[in-house]
């Protein structure tokens, strides 16, 4: 028997030949696969056609994104202008054409340097994407109506943002450069679609992704300034440092982080400190307007507000949801320091954000595009990416008939407080279920479907087929397989079957 080739000896760029077909792999993709004709024959000629997974995952991501657009329609000819409760009954709300008047756009005020004559004194939105409204704001007729220039201004968002999940499919497409088709879990996720154009949190999620494809190619800088960007359009990114600073730490990779970090550090300041020198007031309204904005929809704290006689004060809120998240932190860095096998960076982003939507006191239902791209490459698992879903699209349903049901006066269309609350317990369920799945493959490696394939951490960039130079409890004590489990046992990105060679 050939002797398995050792962490050091065996490059991180050493892998096997053929890429993962997930229909040879999965049984729901097999299943699935059944409507294109069935999974994939082994004599079926790879890389000759045209249509790589690339071109085809971007294509079935904007064919989705569209449909999105369609589902949209109800609002678009008259529910976002018309009736109370109908944007709500018909699903199809949207941010956008409210706020293009609501947020000064229609009257061509700057954001963050003029103020609002509202309730909302400033844009409360970071100030990149105020940038990206701004913009559309720009590329929005002036003539007609109101109605007819909101109308406009949702049409080119939709636009700028379809470009925007195009590069979210296509940056996961090629994470992964093995399991190319992991992609399609991005393009075709229900939830993706209903809430793409629900708010303008797709720029940050494009951002954050291609971070990801750079730092998984060894371009730790690029990472770095992408990232920087992407906390630069919403606040969530920044997370990521965490876990990447712990697996770093593992792998004594800290020049590499130091340049990332770095890199992200320089990129926010320049886009947000002339905003920051020259309206500070304005700047600052989005970090103020967070800490003062009240237990909202979507969250668990909701679910405690409402049925406690004696509710939990805003900062006492605060206070408790940055408490869990502190120690949600001190959880995956345990957990990465301990783990059997240091576990691959996308798990731990996939977690950390995870952590972050389940303690935060709000949870928009567009919230759920920051985990689509992270889960895909966590657990391209397609079973358990659907059952998440579906209690995605439990929720972004519970909330809008709850809304109808409190808009709609003596009638009541909709959902009461009550199965709110279950939409509510669907999505935390779900959201639970996925991040128990994750850190069941950090815990038992050889269950993970990207290391049962040979590979180690091909998002990890410089950490992949890394040596560990710190680890905590048995890591760090002993040498020995990973967990125990009737198949091939993997380790640092080789396959060696159980009695036999390589």
């Amino acid at each position: 028997m050939c002797p398995m080739p050792s962490a050091e000896s065996t490059p991180a760029t050493v892998h096997e030949p053929d890429p993962v077909q997930p229909t040879r792999e999965d049984t729901v993709a097999a299943a699935g696969s059944e409507l294109i004709g069935g999974p994939l024959g082994r004599h079926a000629l790879l890389g000759t056609s045209w249509w790589t997974p690339v071109r085809v995952i971007a294509l079935v991501a904007i064919g989705i994104f569209a449909l999105g657009l369609v589902q949209k329609a109800p609002c678009y000819n008259g529910a976002w202008f018309f009736g109370a409760s109908s944007q709500y009954t018909h699903a199809c709300y949207s941010d956008i054409p409210h706020l293009y008047q609501a947020r000064g756009f229609a009257d061509e005020l700057v954001p963050y340097f003029d103020r609002l004559p509202g309730d909302m004194e400033y844009l409360e939105y970071p100030v990149l994407t105020g940038v990206f409204m701004e913009v559309a704001s720009w590329l929005t007729p002036g003539s007609g109506t109101l109605q007819d220039q909101e109308q406009w201004y949702w049409m080119v968002n939709a636009g700028m943002l379809m470009v925007c999940a195009a590069v979210i499919a296509v940056c996961v497409t090629r994470t992964h450069t093995r399991r190319p088709w992991d992609g399609l879990l991005v393009a075709l996720a229900p939830a993706f679609a209903l809430t793409a154009t629900v708010n303008w949190d797709l720029l940050a999620v494009a951002l954050t992704s291609a971070a990801i494809l750079m730092w998984s190619r060894g371009r730790s800088l690029a990472f770095g300034v992408l990232l920087g960007l992407a906390t630069a359009a919403k606040l969530y990114p920044f997370l990521i440092l965490g876990p990447l600073l712990v697996l770093c730490w593992r792998a004594g990779k800290w020049r590499e982080f130091g340049k990332a970090l770095g890199g992200a550090a320089v990129a926010w300041l320049v886009v947000n400190l002339p905003v920051m020198l020259f309206a500070f007031d304005g700047w600052s309204k989005f970090y103020t307007f967070s800490q003062e904005r009240g237990v909202d929809f979507g969250s668990f704290w909701l679910i405690l507000v409402r049925n406690t006689d004696n509710p939990p004060s805003t900062e006492t809120v605060n206070t408790l949801a940055t408490l869990l998240m502190v120690l949600c932190c001190g959880a995956v860095a345990a957990l990465t320091l301990t783990a059997p096998r240091r576990p691959r960076f996308a798990q731990l982003a996939f977690l950390i954000v995870a952590a972050f939507i389940l303690t935060n006191k709000v949870y928009s239902p567009q919230y759920v595009l920051w985990l689509v791209p992270l889960a895909a490459l966590a657990r391209p698992k397609w079973r358990d990416f659907l059952i998440w879903q579906a209690c995605e699209v439990v929720y972004f349903l519970g909330i809008w008939m709850y809304l109808a049901y409190t808009t709609s006066g003596d009638a009541h269309k909709g959902l009461p407080v009550d199965g709110y609350h279950w939409a509510i317990g669907a999505h935390l369920v779900g959201t639970l279920f996925l991040c128990g799945m994750v850190v069941r493959d950090i815990l038992m490696p050889d269950r993970d479907p990207v290391r049962r394939a040979g590979d180690d951490d091909p998002s990890g960039g410089v950490l992949d087929g890394s040596q560990d130079v710190f680890a905590l409890g048995p890591a760090a004590r002993t040498e020995r397989p990973a967990a125990h489990f009737e198949g091939p046992q993997v380790e640092w990105g080789t396959k060696k079957q159980t009695g036999g060679s390589l």
